[in-house]
């Protein structure tokens, strides 16, 4: 299905890039909210974000004030003349929305993951015309992405957006949610009229590191980015580590570069940004590696079984090597990596073993 967009009227305010959509993780009380509101707007912010409902991973913490705080953004709108956006997982949601004058909506990572939930949100939209935009699915699944949007645009919406938020992983990481840079540009290659906005918060996780992905997404040609920005970040009710408030976020902002945005997915910022990320999934793969090895050292001291296993290494080093040599690489190479991380997994092992 191919999709019919009219994004040059996404947010109707300018065809700036990048567009800055900003806000706290959640309207937590009306002073609050007009606080970090009227921060924004006087450091230029167009469009204010906010949750109202959040889905949260376990039940017991802080899920959202709800309607009552859908007044807050209409009182937002009318004092700022910003825009507001927020999330909608349900019909209910999307009704309540529209009935209070909600400029822009987004769906969320794990709504995007439930077509049955999505087919509802479009259902609610059928008729309406509003900007609606669509965060990755928590997996990295870009068919499951783009289904959502289909869904979306077959109600009749056209003026649709991307957020890469970045996906959600098992093992312990750099970011909070895995980047995975190459999903967003297939998608960017696959539909290249529709406008891409990155969620820096969710992919770092840390307001440390908000700034570099900021910087990313702008040289990878994203269109937007839509960051979480409170008035007191540390006393946020929720994700409180990658909120960074609106003075500091106008400085991260300040210092960015935008490039040309005529460029192909091989120019060298591009291959730079890959680069990058697969050294970060080869750190973690690592890492995942070691864990493991440490498992095996303390199976050998249970078993009395010796740390070094001559015939097990020389099969490992046979085997990557002739890998490598059907992926196009050196087998010194592979050889050289692989002894240095055998070095390592017997010195781990070796400390177990003597504990």
């Amino acid at each position: 299905m191919e999709l019919e967009l009219n994004p040059l009227a996404l947010t109707g305010i300018d065809d700036k890039r990048p567009t800055i959509i900003a806000g706290p993780c959640s309207a937590e009380t009306e002073e609050q909210v007009m606080s970090t509101a009227h921060q924004l707007a006087k450091n230029g912010t167009r469009i204010f974000r906010a949750g109202i409902w959040k889905p949260r991973t376990k039940p017991g913490g802080f899920e959202g004030i709800g309607t009552e705080g859908l007044a807050w953004l209409k009182r937002v709108k009318e004092e700022t003349g910003m825009l507001v956006t927020t999330e909608v997982a349900t019909a209910k949601h999307v009704e309540e929305c529209l009935n209070a004058g909600i400029d822009i909506l987004w769906i969320g990572a794990r709504t995007t993951a439930n077509p049955f939930a999505v087919q509802e949100i479009a259902d609610a939209l059928k008729g309406v015309d509003i900007p609606v935009l669509v965060k990755n699915p928590v997996n990295p699944d870009l068919e499951l992405w783009i289904g959502a949007m289909e869904r979306i645009n077959g109600a009749g919406v056209r003026r649709l957006g991307a957020i890469h938020r970045g996906f959600s992983t098992y093992d312990k990481k750099i970011y909070r949610n895995l980047p995975q840079w190459h999903i967003p540009i297939e998608l960017r290659r696959r539909i290249p009229e529709l406008p891409i906005f990155c969620d820096p918060s969710h992919i770092g996780g840390k307001r440390e590191l908000v700034a570099p992905l900021c910087q990313q997404a702008m040289d990878l040609g994203f269109d937007g980015l839509i960051v979480e920005s409170h008035c007191h970040p540390d006393g946020a009710w929720s994700d409180a580590a990658q909120q960074v408030t609106p003075d500091v976020l106008s400085y991260i902002l300040s210092l960015l570069v935008i490039r040309d945005e005529k460029h192909t997915t091989e120019n060298l910022a591009q291959l730079r940004a890959q680069i990058d990320e697969c050294d970060n999934q080869l750190i973690e793969v690592l890492a995942k590696r070691m864990r493991v090895c440490r498992e095996i050292g303390t199976f050998k001291k249970e078993h009395g079984m010796t740390v070094l296993q001559t015939t097990r290494y020389n099969e490992i080093l046979d085997k990557r090597g002739a890998q490598a040599t059907l992926c196009g690489m050196s087998a010194e190479l592979i050889k050289r990596v692989f002894e240095a991380i055998h070095e390592d997994s017997v010195r781990q092992q070796m400390e177990i073993i003597n504990q």
